[in-house]
């Protein structure tokens, strides 16, 4: 298995702290400037046959890497034009050395830049751009947007902020974007990940001791970052040492909960109850072969359930309703002081008053909210990485906000972001998959975090396994594949 310093996420801050540290361990910046060009070259030249190329460099290191690409390429015989925004006396340091390197000529910048052009690298902007692009850069990025040309990016495309995955202002979408080091959080995030196309991460002499001084907080999800603490079955265990979910079922939408069950225990719950409202009780108990249910007419039967501490996860949400009953069972769950998991209603149930919610949580919970649903509980802007991480602070509760970029945010500001989900996924239900396999890894010790991390992964792979044509009752019965696979890398060392 690859170190977790791997799968590190710097922001471009942290990023110009390891070069630092590359610099006083001996490796100049003009050598790693050096180092990025040609990887980026080397990059174009994998990808593509030689054609007239149109390099347009920026005003600071991000154009200063141009200028050595743009020298590599024409070593290897590309018809090169290189395009400057400012001018080139202004440059200073490592770009100004390596302009001066470069042999050809040097235009202003233009749209006349895309005449004849075959290629665009785009060089003008880096991922620390700290305010939106204005002036000539918007209409050259415009007519490069229009103009369909394949472009690279070096570093981000031009006008991406590299730690929010945000626009600023206009960027154009590239084919290829090279990157160094590590990947940055707007890389992942949307609708960066969209902008980046296929990404490259090059290595450019950073020694990789350079993470951990580092120390950063996000990371790209993998099974390295909690495939340790997987609990996979033992010889000699047996299902009461594999954990009880329980689920509260709802009296409407039975679906959801059912979902949730059947989930938690391909994840390996040892057993999972549904708490089924008495007239849905035989819609639940027809359909749930392997799954207890139990009926339930008012709140003594769920607070007789609730009482065995056997059952040391609670899920509460799927299928629930937004109502003040759902509030009550959200607030008897979390008196117990177990692990819990929120989901859908029972967040919204919660709307207008989210303190009396975080006033509760006697023990580990995580919150599983959409955007929408997110709306509802928290008021925090910012970008998704800056959001969750600040509503997870607040609550106190880890929480997992969904999308195509799924975060994983803990209250210490530790997170993690998730970038195996298919378009497949964006079906009815399939959330409620993604509850029940958190609330079984937890049953089973796996800490919440972790086990919300794991959970979205396992939800992707499974997803992505099964393809086109996905409904959310495709997922459980894929997951044993995945498993199979995890574990056989697992065993490995793979």
């Amino acid at each position: 298995m690859r170190s977790i310093d791997g799968y590190a996420l710097l922001t471009p801050d942290e990023m110009r702290q390891a070069d630092r540290i590359a610099i006083a361990a001996g490796v100049s910046g003009a050598q790693l400037m050096e180092s990025a060009g040609r990887a980026a070259a080397d990059a174009i030249r994998q990808r593509w046959t030689p054609r007239p190329v149109s390099v347009l460099c920026g005003p600071g290191n991000n154009g200063g890497d141009g200028f050595v690409v743009a020298r590599h390429l024409a070593a290897h015989g590309w018809p090169v034009r290189v395009g400057l925004l400012g001018e080139r006396a202004a440059l200073r340091g490592d770009a100004a050395h390596h302009a001066a390197l470069w042999q050809g000529g040097v235009e202003a910048l233009s749209d006349s830049l895309l005449d004849g052009a075959g290629l665009v690298v785009d060089a003008l902007f880096g991922a620390g751009l700290a305010r939106p692009v204005d002036g000539l850069a918007v209409q050259v990025l415009g007519r490069l947007g229009a103009s369909g040309l394949p472009v690279c990016a070096i570093d981000v495309p031009s006008g991406l902020d590299g730690a929010t995955g945000a626009v600023l202002g206009t960027a154009v979408r590239a084919a290829l974007t090279v990157t160094f080091f590590r990947r940055k959080p707007g890389h992942l995030l949307l609708p960066g990940r969209v902008l980046c196309g296929e990404l490259v991460v090059a290595d450019i002499g950073i020694p990789e001791s350079a993470v951990q001084e580092v120390r950063p907080a996000v990371y790209a999800n993998s099974p390295e970052l909690w495939l340790d603490a997987y609990p996979w079955p033992r010889l000699d265990g047996h299902k009461y040492d594999r954990g009880h979910v329980l689920i509260m079922g709802g009296e409407v939408m039975t679906g959801a909960a059912r979902l949730s069950a059947l989930s938690a225990a391909r994840a390996g719950a040892g057993l999972v109850s549904v708490a089924a409202p008495a007239p849905a009780w035989p819609v639940y108990a027809a359909s749930l072969t392997s799954i207890i249910v139990h009926p339930i007419d008012d709140g003594s039967d769920l607070q007789h359930l609730l009482d065995d501490e056997r059952r040391n996860v609670i899920v509460v949400g799927p299928g629930a309703g937004v109502s003040e009953a759902t509030r009550q069972h959200v607030l008897a769950a979390l008196n117990t002081g177990r692990k819990v998991v929120l989901d859908a209603d029972a967040i919204t149930s919660f709307q207008g008053n989210p303190g009396q919610l975080f006033a509760a949580m006697a023990g580990a919970c995580v919150l599983t909210p959409h955007e929408g649903e997110f709306g509802r509980l928290f008021a925090h802007a910012g970008d998704k990485l800056q959001r969750a991480r600040a509503a997870a602070a607040e609550s106190g509760a880890i929480v997992l906000l969904k999308g195509a970029d799924t975060v994983i945010a803990a209250p210490d500001g530790s997170a993690i972001i998730n970038e195996n989900a298919p378009p497949d996924l964006a079906t009815g239900g399939t959330g409620d998959v993604l509850t029940g396999l958190i609330a079984g890894l937890m049953a089973q010790g796996m800490q919440p975090f972790r086990a919300a991390a794991a959970a979205a992964w396992l939800h992707g792979e499974a997803a992505t396994l099964f393809g086109p044509g996905l409904i959310a009752e495709d997922l459980p019965a894929m997951l044993p594949r995945v498993l199979h696979a995890l574990k056989k890398a697992s065993s490995s060392g793979t």
